[in-house]
């Protein structure tokens, strides 16, 4: 009386795993380091530079090396890890406001123009000093 109100349950078959043609299955690489590094670039926060920081570095001749870009992303980790939300980030001979929380450059100033300049709008500095 049951199997008509619940009707029996056929087995299970396992069915084989096909590749579509063409296609082959991944190929494993043996350095797992090699994983670590592009997952650590990837997770890195990259920095931005607004239309009006790079308008303010092109008009005043301000050009940032990859050292100079790893001392700010560094700089801006630093402020980060404090909580800040918008820093001035001094270089050598340039300032740099920064949203900390956006990671990106808002405003780019010279040393010719550092002098005599009021920052304001910021909760934080920090000074980047490339040995």
């Amino acid at each position: 009386m049951t199997d008509r109100i619940f009707p029996p349950i056929p087995p299970v078959t396992q069915v084989p795993r096909v590749t579509p043609q063409g296609r082959q299955p991944a190929a494993k690489t043996g350095a797992s380091g090699d994983f670590q590094k592009i997952l650590e670039a990837k997770l890195a926060p990259e920095l931005k530079i607004s239309a009006h920081a790079q308008k303010r570095m092109a008009e005043r001749g301000i050009t940032l090396s990859p050292r100079d870009l790893a001392g700010i992303r560094e700089a801006v980790g630093k402020a980060q890890a404090k909580g800040c939300r918008e820093s001035l980030v001094v270089l050598e001979q340039v300032a740099l406001v920064v949203s900390v929380e956006n990671q990106t450059v808002i405003t780019a100033v010279d040393a010719r123009s550092l002098k005599e300049n009021v920052f304001t709008n910021i909760d934080s500095a920090v000074f980047v000093q490339n040995n």
